[in-house]
């Protein structure tokens, strides 16, 4: 199967949209029925494993000045740091050993502070010495990188594309644009990459109408893994004295998650850490009760943790990684949930 880039994804049916719309504005009985029928979904497509992918911030350098990042360029108040090659497989390796986990998120902000080169070096070193699977997920970059990571061992990178909504994306992103981020998408594809995308909630200016193009849209990618989480403005950026567009109807949240799992029964979709920092008591286990499947904690060294806030009060950002992956294990236990074994790759096909 080819995936180059279609045109035709922005032309939508009216009558789809629609139908997303009305689940989108579901209350009462017919809420509650949307919750369990995305529940049922996910056990039915994904099962009742829960894989836990352990996050590694790497760096928190970015060159980029997107409107509503915490390592925003611009942002003077930030201490930016990078960890090394040996700190970062350290890490790797620990939280295999230690922490249930079966697959490795490197993450950063958007700029070589490790050269693509390195990177790939981190790759092949992560695959030699654990039996973790890698995730990448360092921004846009041209397909020879991709391909080239792809050939050091990488699994699969995470690169969402934050709204559909063409204009807005302009606004927000001033170094990037939507097509440039669509055109990565498909190149990923293309080479075989397990692919990962998604985008905020609530985003100052998106309407409802945006949300469901958002769901669709990652329907349309078919992607392997969706990230979704709530826009929380961050004060030290253009957007900091913004309002969620949900800021009075929180429970659009998990609305539009459940709604992204009926729509993409088979893709592998986290409780994000965003979740947790709007519903402090519960955020995350109400996600994987509605929809969700992986479990991604932050397993960045305590010394870096507080550095890499791309919105304010991230959660657990002073927990040990020891009392993360016991609380962590004792939610999924109590969900009646199993903690996922192997590294739960797509189960999508690829002709």
């Amino acid at each position: 199967m080819s995936y180059k880039r279609k045109q035709s994804f922005i032309v939508r049916n009216k009558g789809e949209k629609d139908l997303v719309l009305s689940l989108l504005k579901s209350e009462g009985e017919d809420l509650k029925r949307l919750y369990e029928d995305a529940d049922k979904l996910r056990q039915r497509y994904m099962g009742d494993e829960v894989y836990i992918r352990g996050i590694i911030e790497f760096s928190n350098i970015c060159a980029n000045d997107c409107l509503y990042c915490g390592i925003r360029a611009s942002n003077h108040n930030v201490k930016r740091y990078t960890m090394t090659p040996e700190e970062i497989i350290n890490t790797a390796k620990t939280i295999e050993s230690k922490h249930s986990a079966t697959t490795v998120v490197l993450q950063s902000g958007e700029t070589p502070s490790l050269t693509d080169h390195e990177i790939g070096k981190l790759i092949e070193r992560i695959k030699r010495e654990t039996s973790l699977a890698v995730t990448l997920s360092v921004g846009n970059r041209s397909e020879k990188i991709y391909r080239f990571w792809r050939d050091c061992g990488m699994d699969r990178y995470l690169l969402r594309f934050e709204t559909s909504d063409e204009k807005l994306f302009k606004r927000l992103h001033p170094d990037c644009s939507f097509g440039e981020r669509i055109d990565c998408l498909y190149a990923l594809k293309e080479i075989g990459v397990q692919t990962g995308s998604g985008f905020m909630i609530g985003l100052p200016s998106e309407t409802l109408e945006t949300l469901a193009e958002n769901i669709l849209l990652c329907r349309d990618l078919e992607l392997d893994m969706i990230g979704i989480g709530p826009f929380i403005p961050h004060p030290d950026t253009p957007l900091g004295d913004q309002k969620n567009a949900y800021d009075s109807n929180k429970e659009m949240f998990f609305k539009a998650l459940s709604v992204l799992r009926i729509y993409n029964p088979d893709a592998h979709i986290p409780a994000t850490t965003a979740f947790d920092a709007v519903f402090p008591e519960n955020g995350r286990a109400m996600a994987l009760k509605r929809g969700a499947n992986i479990y991604m904690p932050n397993y960045t060294p305590l010394e870096y943790r507080r550095d890499y806030m791309l919105y304010p009060n991230k959660p657990y950002v002073d927990e040990s990684t020891e009392s993360c992956v016991a609380r962590v294990i004792s939610l999924i236990e109590s969900l009646g949930r199993k903690i996922g074994k192997g590294p739960g790759h797509s189960i999508k096909g690829r002709d």
